[in-house]
């Protein structure tokens, strides 16, 4: 029976923490140069409907160190919902290649080329979550304490995508998370509900940037503006002007706080330059295990297959 990952929530805990394991492993078997290739003879096709180079770099590099083939489909190639059907692309690619990765808009589009997909499909992004991203960011945080035992994690800026993730996680792993955004900025409600009915996490909203990010562990912001929302940049920066993460918002945490970004950053708004090129900062440990994780999530759903 064929496996998604489309959200967090997908695995288990003890299957999350299996990936964390098996990313560390796969990543020390590429440093190793080992001959490592569970992929050999597969083909991977990626759907781009919303550009990235992280995105597809990481999936590319890391699908053809695995050993298998990785096929780049631009938004030129597939207008996924618009010139062809969701649910066409989804058999037609099935028939081609052992899995699929999809970097879309909208996120009704991932749940419906997952359920007409005969091989696994893994989501790269929509408008709604970003499961990947995130399970690179819970490996980077692994990697650098050591153990994830009381963590709290400050997220400064818009309640988008990757707060949504992040609200998924912590219906798997504890740790406290703090949102701290504008009022009307606030991620989805229902997902904020679920993590503090789990009682396996807590999670709050705060408008407040310094008080929110007292003895914090982690603090990780984004772009004010995402792609879709570039209209509503020059309204977004005043908005958020007081969000921005610079040396007086680490310094103000009484602790020795990392700081993490998605990537890519717009430098001198939501970052100063001088953050982003500390030593607090693991934005580029990061991106690189974007890689590590990807390779460790496709090697765990194809298993079987």
């Amino acid at each position: 029976m064929k496996r998604d990952f489309l959200h967090i929530t997908d695995f288990e805990t003890n299957e999350i923490n299996e990936i964390l394991d098996l990313a560390i492993e796969i990543k020390t078997k590429l440093k190793n140069k080992e001959n490592y290739k569970p992929f050999q003879n597969h083909s991977l096709a990626m759907v781009f409907a919303k550009p990235s180079a992280r995105t597809r770099v990481s999936f590319e590099t890391g699908f053809f160190r695995l050993g298998g083939h990785a096929l780049y489909l631009g938004p030129n190639d597939i207008g996924i919902g618009k010139r062809e059907a969701v649910k066409d692309i989804g058999r037609v690619l099935s028939g081609y290649n052992d899995m699929i990765m999809a970097r879309l808009f909208e996120h009704k589009h991932m749940l419906e080329l997952a359920k007409y997909s005969s091989v696994p499909v893994i989501n790269g992004l929509t408008d709604f979550n970003h499961p990947c991203q995130i399970m690179a960011d819970i490996l980077t945080i692994y990697e650098k304490r050591g153990n994830l035992d009381n963590l709290k994690i400050a997220y400064v800026g818009d309640g988008n995508n990757i707060v949504h993730s992040w609200l998924n996680l912590a219906t798997r792993l504890s740790f406290h998370f703090t949102c701290i955004c504008p009022e009307g900025y606030e991620p989805d409600e229902d997902l904020l509900n679920l993590v503090n009915n789990s009682k396996i996490s807590t999670a709050e909203i705060s408008h407040d940037p310094i008080k929110g990010v007292l003895e914090a562990d982690v603090i990780y912001t984004d772009v004010w503006a995402s792609m879709g929302q570039k209209e509503e940049a020059k309204e977004r920066e005043e908005i958020f002007k007081n969000f921005q993460v610079n040396a007086n918002m680490i310094n103000s945490t009484g602790k020795e706080t990392l700081f993490m970004h998605c990537l890519p950053a717009e430098r001198g708004r939501e970052v100063t330059d001088k953050v982003i090129e500390s030593s607090n900062s693991i934005v580029f440990d990061q991106a690189e295990n974007r890689m590590h994780a990807q390779n460790a999530i496709m090697v765990k759903i194809s298993q079987g297959l």
